[in-house]
C-alpha cells in the first residue's frame, strides 16, 4: 500500500513537472515569429519593394489573425481538448513560418496570417490551462510563462538581424530559425497527451456541453479587460515593429538598434515576473495597472527630448517595464477576473479578440503616419496618448470583481 501511494505521488509530481515544461515551451513560441520581423523589416521592405505602411502589415496581420481566431478557440478546445488544440496551434505556427519565408508578397502575407492563427490558439488557451490545472497558482505561473515568452521575444529581436546579415542567411532563413521551438513544444505536448490520455478523454467528455453563448460580450468588465489588453498590445507591437527604425534615425546601425530593442525587452523581464505575483497578492491592483501607463507616458515622451545615450537608456528602461510588466498584468487579469477555467477560456477568447483587433491598427497606423510626416514626433505623441488611456482603464480593471457577477 505504501509503495502504491509513493508511486502515485511520484506520478503526480512527474505530471506537474511535465505540465510546467509544456506551458513554458509553448510560451517560447508566442512572440519570436513576430518580434524577429522588426529588426529586418527594412530588408523585407527593400527586397519585395513595399512601403513602410505595407511593411507594418507584417506585424499587424498576426494581430488581425488573433482577433479573428481567438473567439473560435473555446469551441476548438471543447472539440479536441485544450491540450490537443495547443498542438494544432503549434503546427499552424510552423506552417505559417514556412509559407512566409517564400519571397512572394501574397505568400508572405498568407504565411504571416497563419502564424498569427497558430499563436492566437496558444495565446487563448495558456491562461485557461493554468486556471484549470493550477487554480491556486494563476499569478505565479502567469509570471513564469510571460517571462519565458519575453526572453524568447527579446532573443528573436536581437538575433534576427545578425542571422540575416552577419551569418548571411538572408531574411527568409533568419525567420525560418524560429520553427525550432515550435517543434520542441509539439514533442513535449505529444508526450503529455500519450502519458495522460485517459484524463484528457474524461475532460473532453465533461466539457462537451453547450457553450455559454455571448455572455462575455455583455460584461462591462470583460470589455475593460479587453481594452486594457489591447492598449498594452498596441504598445508592444508598435515598439517591436518601429523602435529599430526610430533608433536608426537617431544615427544607430540597424544591428545596434535590434540589440537595443532586445535589451528593452530584457529589462522588462523582472517586471513581467514580479508584477503578476504582486497582483495576485493584492485585493485591488489598480495602482500597478495604472503605473504601466505612467511608465509608457514618460518613456516614449523621453524619446522626444533627444538622442543622448543617457536619455535613450532611460527611455528604453521605462518602455521595457511597460512592455514586460503591462502585458503580463493584462494576461493575469484574465485569471483574476474569472471564477473558473471555463470563464477564463471565454474571457481569454473575447479579450484577446477585441484587444488584438485594437492592437492590429497600431503598427500599420504608425508606419503610415511616418510616411505622411517623415518624422517620428507624431507617432511618439500617439504612443504617449495610449499611455494616458492605459492609466484610465488600468484604474477600472484593477478593482476587485469578476466578469460575470451582476455588480461588475
Amino acid at each position: 500500500m505504501e509503495g502504491m501511494e509513493k508511486g502515485k505521488k511520484d506520478s503526480n509530481q512527474l505530471q506537474v513537472v511535465l505540465l510546467l515544461v509544456g506551458i513554458i515551451v509553448v510560451a517560447f513560441n508566442l512572440r519570436p515569429a513576430i518580434t524577429s520581423v522588426g529588426p529586418i523589416i527594412g530588408l523585407i521592405r527593400d527586397d519585395i519593394a513595399i512601403s513602410n505602411g505595407t511593411a507594418g502589415l507584417l506585424t499587424s496581420l498576426p494581430l488581425i489573425a488573433f482577433a479573428v481566431i481567438s473567439p473560435l478557440v473555446p469551441n476548438l478546445a471543447r472539440t479536441f481538448t485544450k491540450e490537443k488544440a495547443l498542438i494544432i496551434g503549434l503546427i499552424l505556427i510552423i506552417i505559417g513560418i514556412l509559407v512566409r519565408s517564400i519571397a512572394i508578397f501574397i505568400l508572405l502575407l498568407l504565411g504571416t496570417f497563419i502564424v498569427g492563427a497558430g499563436i492566437a490558439i496558444c495565446n487563448v488557451l495558456l491562461p485557461s490551462v493554468i486556471k484549470d490545472r493550477f487554480p491556486l497558482k494563476v499569478a505565479l505561473l502567469t509570471s513564469v510563462y510571460t517571462t519565458a515568452m519575453n526572453i524568447f521575444a527579446a532573443s528573436a529581436s536581437g538575433l534576427s538581424h545578425p542571422l540575416a546579415g552577419n551569418l548571411g542567411l538572408g531574411w527568409q532563413l533568419s525567420l525560418l530559425v524560429w520553427t525550432t521551438p515550435a517543434v520542441l513544444a509539439i514533442v513535449v505536448w505529444v508526450i503529455i497527451l500519450n502519458k495522460y490520455k485517459e484524463r484528457e478523454e474524461k475532460v473532453q467528455m465533461k466539457s462537451g456541453g453547450v457553450l455559454s453563448g455571448n455572455r462575455m460580450w455583455k460584461s462591462p468588465l470583460a470589455w475593460i479587460v479587453a481594452i486594457y489588453m489591447g492598449l498594452q498590445s498596441t504598445m508592444f507591437y508598435v515598439t517591436i515593429s518601429w523602435l529599430p527604425e526610430i533608433l536608426h534615425d537617431y544615427g544607430l546601425s540597424m544591428e545596434t538598434a535590434g540589440w537595443l530593442v532586445s535589451l528593452t525587452q530584457l529589462v522588462g523581464l523582472p517586471a513581467s515576473f514580479f508584477l503578476p505575483i504582486l497582483a495576485g497578492r493584492m485585493k485591488r491592483q489598480y495602482l500597478i495597472a495604472c503605473s504601466m501607463g505612467l511608465c509608457a507616458l514618460v518613456g516614449y515622451g523621453s524619446l522626444l527630448l533627444g538622442n543622448s545615450w543617457l536619455v535613450l537608456l532611460f527611455s528604453l528602461l521605462l518602455i521595457g517595464i511597460t512592455l514586460g510588466g503591462g502585458f503580463a498584468l493584462a494576461l493575469t487579469f484574465i485569471g483574476l477576473r474569472s471564477r473558473d477555467a471555463e470563464q477564463a477560456t471565454e474571457l481569454s477568447g473575447m479579450a484577446q479578440s477585441v484587444g488584438y483587433l485594437l492592437a492590429a491598427v497600431g503598427p500599420f497606423a504608425i508606419g503610415s503616419i511616418y510616411d505622411l510626416t517623415s518624422t517620428w514626433t507624431v507617432p511618439l505623441l500617439v504612443l504617449m496618448t495610449v499611455g494616458v488611456f492605459i492609466i484610465f482603464f488600468g484604474y477600472h480593471v484593477g478593482k476587485d470583481r469578476y466578469v460575470l457577477d451582476n455588480n461588475n
